[in-house]
């Protein structure tokens, strides 16, 4: 006897500007036999991004579309759309971006866990329409992610791949987000997702990743690109100084969340220096990190690690849009490909 799927999930898409890339979204997201409910919050857009996404209805009563009049930012949107929706499970999926088919099944096929993700397929937005038939197929070799590695695994390094766990999108657990009253804050412009998976982690969350690739990310020109502003860094650090105080870690993972504060304070601070250069003046920024003495390491070797960029091998297994040949990048390393794939 066949058994029915399970739909008791919601996909939650937050959109701004986006009408040229929501219809593919949200039908890649509607094709799920899981998917009991998608929502799609416009974000503000000053497009057609409500007016697209509702013509990709396809008459199962799943999307709803709601409308913000003023852009309030992305955790703000999810954060929405967890209030209004009805699912026991929460996944997020962007809006330049789409499932790959079965991706829901295979995440459910799973247990033991609050979250679990898959692998990210990166590709270039010209790719995209036949990506499916280029995505390789790995054993899914699930694993158990703590905060230590998590928080490790969000620290990026010049010259070295760039793989960020944070990209990862999970499924969540409603009852584990509403037990430790989790959601997104609302002040972050950047780095939203990290922020409530470390917290979570903190929290004691089983956090399982797979290695099968279910979620294609489309990579343009201006994808992961850095065009977040000065002060979003800040509260980004500002964030990690939170979970230190907020209860008890492990001395490894406090550590790690320092490490990370470091990271990010750091990148903060270049930003800073090179902000008060282009508006105030070179007086004006040699001034600052005179007066801030702990600040000069990161301006000094930013500022050296920026000038020396282009001297350094570019990843040529990636998208050309980040500086590869056009092949396609998976954010995890799959272990090993299935037998005779």
């Amino acid at each position: 006897m066949t058994v029915a799927a399970p739909t008791n999930v919601c996909i939650i898409i937050a959109a701004k500007n986006a009408a040229d890339t929501i219809t593919r979204a949200i039908a890649s997201a509607l094709a799920e036999p899981e998917a009991a409910e998608v929502i799609v919050i416009d974000d503000g857009s000053t497009d057609d991004t409500a007016r697209t996404a509702r013509a990709a209805d396809d008459g199962s009563g799943r999307l709803n579309v709601v409308r913000f009049d003023e852009n309030r930012g992305p955790a703000a949107a999810r954060n929405h759309a967890i209030a209004i929706s009805q699912s026991p499970l929460l996944g997020v999926l962007d809006a330049d971006d789409f499932f790959l088919p079965g991706r829901l099944r295979q995440l459910l096929s799973e247990g033991g866990w609050d979250f679990i993700a898959d692998n990210i397929a990166f590709i270039d937005a010209s790719e995209a329409e036949t990506a499916h038939g280029r995505i390789g197929r790995f054993t899914a070799s699930p694993r158990l992610l703590d905060l230590v590695g998590f928080i490790e695994g969000n620290i990026s390094r010049r010259g070295v791949r760039r793989g960020e766990i944070g990209f990862l999108k999970p499924l969540m657990r409603r009852s584990f987000l509403d037990s430790h009253r989790l959601r997104y804050k609302e002040d972050l412009r950047l780095g939203e997702d990290y922020d409530l998976y470390a917290r979570a982690l903190a929290k004691g969350a089983r956090y399982k990743i797979i290695h099968s690739c279910g979620y294609a990310a489309v990579v343009r020109g201006n994808s992961l690109s850095g065009s977040h502003r000065t002060a979003d860094l800040r509260r980004l650090y500002e964030a990690d100084r939170a979970i230190l105080t907020e209860g008890a870690l492990s001395a490894d993972a406090a550590t790690a969340i320092r490490r990370h504060e470091r990271h990010i304070r750091d990148r903060y601070e270049l930003r800073h220096f090179l902000d008060l250069k282009n508006h105030a003046g070179y007086m004006s920024a040699i001034g600052y990190g005179l007066t801030n003495p702990g600040a000069l390491p990161a301006i000094v070797g930013g500022i050296l690690a920026d000038k020396t960029e282009r001297f350094r091998p570019r990843e040529s297994v990636a998208p050309v849009a980040l500086g590869g040949s056009g092949a396609i990048r998976y954010l995890l390393d799959a272990p090993m490909t299935e037998p005779g794939k």
